[in-house]
């Protein structure tokens, strides 16, 4: 059976509504909003071939106030016609709670209590958007590259105002037609990675080639209509080149300066930020992707990492942390695109994006990691950052997260302190979040 679809990748299929939820330990009282996330969740069997990246998104949320936990609920997004239903991320701007994929999707709007609004085009951002837009700390704005498969080499960086619209937009050309899960943002430029895993129309099973102006229409119909098992129609390409590209944040395609690594693959970002003329970019980085397996990210460990691009000599040097395999890499948000210290990020077992009892705390200034184990039989997920107080230090705050209990069958809302990793509080759900992909905490306006 697909790997996918069993033990706590399992989807669930009940939506819950609980309220007044217990709590072990204190919740602070400053916290006043809610805890969002989301992942795949299949209502029906999707197949033995099913990819994980392409079930139905459910969202869960815990609302948080006055050192209560108020409630609990688990909802699926509910997509309109053709739309692919978003699965990837849930978060706040200009005050709509919205729910995004990348690779041409349309985001979707949700109300607070996390029903079905429809579909948001963020003011006319062509081209679908993207699952990892990063928010501008001094100016509130949301900078993303979005790409799809119907768009050929052109890639969109856009830049969402605070008023939940447009306000900057252009094309960016690549070398041919990759996946590109996240982006970086330092003070003055967007960062791109250009990285071998690409699009390849092979991967809809028992399909010849077809023109481009078709692929769209074959790709719809594999991945909304259930043909071909649901296959991602990308895979490793090793003679495409590995590179990242720096683009000045008010340039056009003309102004962006690539800069050539080692072949590997990026899911995400920690952070980046400029030191003089070098541009540092912190990623958890993966040797390859999608070349054994075309189920998930299966392909062995992944590692912290920096690359410092030296823009004056032109070249690029790569520093690994420690050995942790890793995934789902936060920082202190604040900091975005500005100088950081702290990193935080879930510990994965064996291979893929299987997470154990493990959260990682790195020290990229004294280059040292700090593991805080929740126990046997719990797996972790996602974990943000949500500061003590808006001028805070950079650590001082708390990490939050779902995990799950084998124990009890059911999963909690840990939060543990920051500086220390040890428990604050958490809030016993009343069922299982699956595993899945990322979350945020929506602080009350």
């Amino acid at each position: 059976m697909n790997r996918y679809l069993q033990d706590t990748f399992a989807p669930v299929h009940e939506e819950l509504t609980a309220f007044d939820l217990e709590v072990t330990g204190t919740l602070p009282d400053h916290l006043d909003g809610r805890y969002l996330r989301i992942g795949p969740n299949p209502p029906t069997d999707p197949g033995e071939g099913y990819h994980w990246f392409l079930g139905e998104g459910m969202v869960h949320g815990v609302r948080l106030q006055d050192g209560r936990a108020e409630w609990y609920r688990n909802r699926y997004v509910r997509a309109q016609g053709d739309d692919f239903p978003p699965n990837t991320n849930v978060f706040e701007h200009a005050g709509r709670t919205l729910a995004v994929v990348e690779a041409g999707g349309t985001p979707y709007e949700l109300t607070h209590d996390l029903d079905t609004v429809g579909p948001c085009d963020l003011g006319t951002v062509t081209g679908g958007y993207t699952a990892h837009p990063h928010q501008d700390p001094e100016t509130g704005e949301l900078h993303a590259v979005s790409y799809s498969w119907t768009r050929g080499n052109l890639v969109d960086y856009s830049v969402v105002g605070t008023d939940g619209r447009v306000r900057h937009q252009t094309e960016i050309e690549v070398t041919g037609s990759p996946m590109i899960h996240d982006c970086a943002l330092t003070e003055h430029y967007l960062v791109v990675y250009d990285l071998p895993v690409t699009f390849d129309l092979g991967m809809v099973a028992g399909e010849p080639p077809r023109p481009l102006q078709a692929t769209d229409r074959l790709i719809d119909q594999a991945l909304r209509h259930g043909t071909a098992a649901r296959q991602l129609p990308y895979s490793w390409d090793a003679d495409y080149p590995a590179r990242i590209g720096l683009l000045p944040r008010e340039g056009t395609d003309a102004d962006v300066r690539w800069f050539e690594i080692d072949p590997c693959y990026v899911f995400h970002t920690l952070n980046a930020y400029e030191e003089g003329t070098d541009v540092v970019i912190d990623v958890v980085r993966h040797d390859r992707m999608f070349a054994t397996d075309f189920s998930g990210p299966n392909e062995g460990p992944a590692h912290l990492t920096r690359f410092t691009i030296d823009t004056a000599a032109g070249t690029v040097r790569e520093h690994r942390f420690d050995e942790h395999s890793q995934e789902f890499p936060r920082h202190d948000e604040r900091l975005t695109g500005r100088r950081h210290r702290f990193g935080y990020a879930a510990g994965v077992v064996a291979a893929g994006v299987r997470t154990g009892d493990t959260v990682l705390k790195h020290d990229v200034v004294s280059g040292t990691t700090t593991e805080r184990r929740l126990g046997a039989g719990r797996e972790v997920s996602e974990f943000c950052f949500v500061p003590s107080a808006p001028d805070s230090a950079e650590d001082d705050g708390i990490l939050m997260g779902y995990v799950f209990d084998a124990g009890t069958g059911r999963s909690d809302l840990v939060l543990l302190d920051a500086e220390t990793l040890e428990d604050i509080a958490a809030v016993h759900l009343p069922g299982r979040v699956p595993a899945g992909f990322h979350g945020n905490w929506t602080p009350t306006a």
